[in-house]
Order: structure tokens, then C-alpha cells, then sequence
């Protein structure tokens, strides 16, 4: 069967338009399967938005970073040493280099690591060491709950460049 130039310019086009229809129909499931998954997004962001503060200001890390010691049964306040803000990081948020050292039992030390865990701030950790304690010598038992331990964090803090919480006004308007 001869078809005409015309006939093979239409079927052409035909083709072309049910490729692209195609690809329509695999993006409409993409951006419902996205969809389905916007409420926890949303809560997601929201939340590292409130661990990401807006404002720069060591003072609420450094009470916060006390509270943890405290908690974790360190009576000192830890010694914070703050470098300015490196270089700005990709994604809207500026880092400020932060070092601090803790003093306190092996148990101590545990639970303060631990309690980084659940940390209300974003706090990477860059590198970490732990010194001191007691060396068992000619079969003598170690305490260590007495037996003191130097910690020495250091890593990074965020701050917030300006990351806005659009979950807002995607929410409201992704309702059906």
C-alpha cells in the first residue's frame, strides 16, 4: 500500500502525538504519586525548618548544648569555641563551625552522645574524641563511674539563608 505524502505526514504526526500522550500519562502518575506523598513532605520540611533557625545566633545552641550536658548528669558548662560562618552550603542554609569539650564520666559521655540523637537542632558532627580514664594495671578493677573522660566535639550548626516553608500555600492549594 503506497500512501501519499500527505497520509505519511499525518501518520507521522499521529505517532508523535500518541508518544506524547504517553509521556503525559507517566508524568500525571509521577505528580500523583508525589501528591500522596505531600502531607508527610510538608511535615518533614517543617520540621528541619525549625531545626535550621533563621537567625544566626550561637547563644540558644550554647543553652542548648548545656542543657544536654546537665541532663546527661554534667554539672560543668561545657567550653564552646565558635568559628564564623564557613562558606555558605548548597540548599539555603549557611554552617558556623563549632568546637566543644565536656568532662564527666564514661556514663556521662554515653548519655550526652546519645541524647545528640534526639538533638533540637541540626548538629553535624565532624569529629569526636574521647580521652582520659583510668588504665587497669596488674588485674585492678576500673570504675567507670568515676573515672573521668575528656569529649571533644567538633562539627557544624545551620542557619537558615532564607529556605521559605512553601508547604503552606501547596497544601491548601493540592485539596481537591
Amino acid at each position: 500500500m503506497d500512501l501519499t505524502r500527505g497520509e505519511q505526514a499525518l501518520h507521522a504526526q499521529q505517532t508523535q502525538l500518541e508518544s506524547q500522550q504517553l509521556h503525559l500519562q507517566t508524568e500525571l502518575t509521577t505528580l500523583k504519586a508525589a501528591k500522596a506523598h505531600l502531607v508527610s513532605n510538608c511535615q518533614a520540611l517543617s520540621k528541619d525548618l525549625g531545626e535550621i533557625p533563621g537567625t544566626p545566633s550561637v547563644d540558644s545552641f550554647f543553652s542548648q548544648v548545656t542543657a544536654l550536658a546537665v541532663a546527661s548528669g554534667d554539672p560543668n558548662t561545657p567550653s564552646i569555641s565558635v568559628t564564623q560562618a564557613t562558606a555558605a552550603a548548597k540548599g539555603g542554609t549557611d554552617p558556623v563551625a563549632v568546637t566543644f569539650t565536656l568532662t564527666g564520666t564514661y556514663g556521662q559521655m554515653s548519655t550526652f552522645l546519645k541524647g545528640l540523637d534526639t538533638f533540637p537542632r541540626l548538629f553535624t558532627v565532624t569529629a569526636i574524641s574521647i580521652n582520659g580514664g583510668a588504665v587497669a594495671t596488674g588485674g585492678a578493677a576500673i570504675n567507670p563511674a568515676t573515672t573521668g573522660y575528656t569529649l571533644n566535639l567538633t562539627g557544624n550548626i545551620y542557619y537558615s539563608s532564607g529556605q521559605q516553608n512553601v508547604c503552606t500555600a501547596a497544601t491548601t492549594s493540592a485539596t481537591p
